[in-house]
Protein backbone atom coordinates (compact mmCIF):
# COMPACT_ATOMS: atom_id res chain seq x y z
CA UNK A 1 0.00 0.00 0.00
CA UNK A 2 1.47 3.45 -0.80
CA UNK A 3 1.66 5.75 2.18
CA UNK A 4 -1.09 8.63 2.75
CA UNK A 5 -1.96 11.42 4.71
CA UNK A 6 -3.63 9.38 7.81
CA UNK A 7 -3.70 6.03 8.42
CA UNK A 8 -5.51 3.66 10.65
CA UNK A 9 -2.89 3.50 12.96
CA UNK A 10 -3.31 7.54 13.41
CA UNK A 11 -7.02 7.30 14.10
CA UNK A 12 -6.34 4.46 16.74
CA UNK A 13 -4.05 6.00 19.03
CA UNK A 14 -1.68 8.53 17.33
CA UNK A 15 1.80 8.68 19.27
CA UNK A 16 -0.01 7.30 22.17
CA UNK A 17 0.77 3.83 21.43
CA UNK A 18 3.87 1.61 20.54
CA UNK A 19 5.53 0.99 17.31
CA UNK A 20 4.60 -2.50 17.43
CA UNK A 21 0.64 -1.78 17.97
CA UNK A 22 1.48 0.81 15.17
CA UNK A 23 2.51 -2.07 12.69
CA UNK A 24 -0.17 -4.19 13.68
CA UNK A 25 -2.78 -1.69 13.04
CA UNK A 26 -1.24 -0.89 9.66
CA UNK A 27 -1.13 -4.52 8.99
CA UNK A 28 -5.02 -4.85 10.08
CA UNK A 29 -5.97 -1.81 7.40
CA UNK A 30 -3.86 -4.03 4.52
CA UNK A 31 -5.73 -7.04 5.38
CA UNK A 32 -9.33 -5.12 5.82
CA UNK A 33 -9.13 -1.98 3.05
CA UNK A 34 -11.96 -0.68 1.57
CA UNK A 35 -12.99 2.43 -0.03
CA UNK A 36 -15.26 2.86 2.52
CA UNK A 37 -12.70 2.41 5.69
CA UNK A 38 -10.92 4.96 3.68
CA UNK A 39 -13.83 7.53 4.34
CA UNK A 40 -13.86 6.83 7.56
CA UNK A 41 -10.61 6.54 8.82
CA UNK A 42 -10.48 10.58 6.39
CA UNK A 43 -13.21 11.78 8.98
CA UNK A 44 -12.18 10.23 11.93
CA UNK A 45 -8.87 11.93 11.41
CA UNK A 46 -10.75 15.06 11.69
CA UNK A 47 -12.08 14.54 14.93
CA UNK A 48 -8.68 13.34 16.11
CA UNK A 49 -7.26 16.77 14.98
CA UNK A 50 -9.89 18.84 16.36
CA UNK A 51 -10.14 16.92 19.93
CA UNK A 52 -6.42 16.69 20.07
CA UNK A 53 -6.20 13.44 20.80
CA UNK A 54 -3.35 11.28 21.14
CA UNK A 55 -0.49 13.42 21.47
CA UNK A 56 0.99 11.80 24.27
CA UNK A 57 4.46 10.07 23.35
CA UNK A 58 4.15 6.40 23.07
CA UNK A 59 5.80 4.37 25.97
CA UNK A 60 8.78 2.98 24.50
CA UNK A 61 10.16 6.23 23.46
CA UNK A 62 12.79 7.04 25.78
CA UNK A 63 14.45 10.79 25.79
CA UNK A 64 18.07 11.21 24.60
Amino acid sequence: MRPGITGWAQVNGRNSISWTERFKLDAWYIDHWTPWLDVRILFMTIGQVLRQRGLERPPDITEP
